[in-house]
């Protein structure tokens, strides 16, 4: 059963750090890119940085640039979000996700359209507070 999990969520001060990890289950990840997204409380889903299959090309959103990096570790079937310098802003759930069913070769083509995956974990809540 294909699954994705993750974690590293909490509740962190303004300019602090945290670490997301998004696990896969029941299918290589290395084959496919795999995007973070985030949910804040009233607004819709956004996404926020994809990785291509190999790792050799990313892409974020402007609000997150400069602060968040996306990578990956194939050998352990796991994506990650390193989280820097956040904001009141940032908090939200976040979410990873996959395309299977048409994983445009790899790469971050077209990554922010939420329509296009297949696969999503259920998500875990970042809270920026003070």
């Amino acid at each position: 059963q294909l699954q994705l999990v993750e974690s590293g969520g909490g509740l962190v001060q303004p300019g602090g750090s945290l670490r997301l990890s998004c696990a896969a289950s029941g299918f290589t990840l290395e084959h496919y890119a795999l995007t973070w997204f985030r949910q804040a409380p009233g607004k819709g889903r956004e996404g926020v940085a994809c990785i291509s299959s190999n790792g050799g090309s990313t892409d974020a959103a402007d609000s997150v640039k400069g602060r968040f990096t996306i990578s990956r570790d194939n050998a352990k079937n796991t994506v990650y979000l390193q989280m820097n310098t956040l904001r009141p802003e940032d908090t939200a759930d976040y979410y990873c996700a996959v395309r299977i069913r048409d994983d445009k070769g790899g790469t971050c083509t077209g990554w922010i359209y939420l329509r296009e995956y297949d696969y999503w974990g259920q998500g875990t809540r970042v809270t920026v507070a003070s």
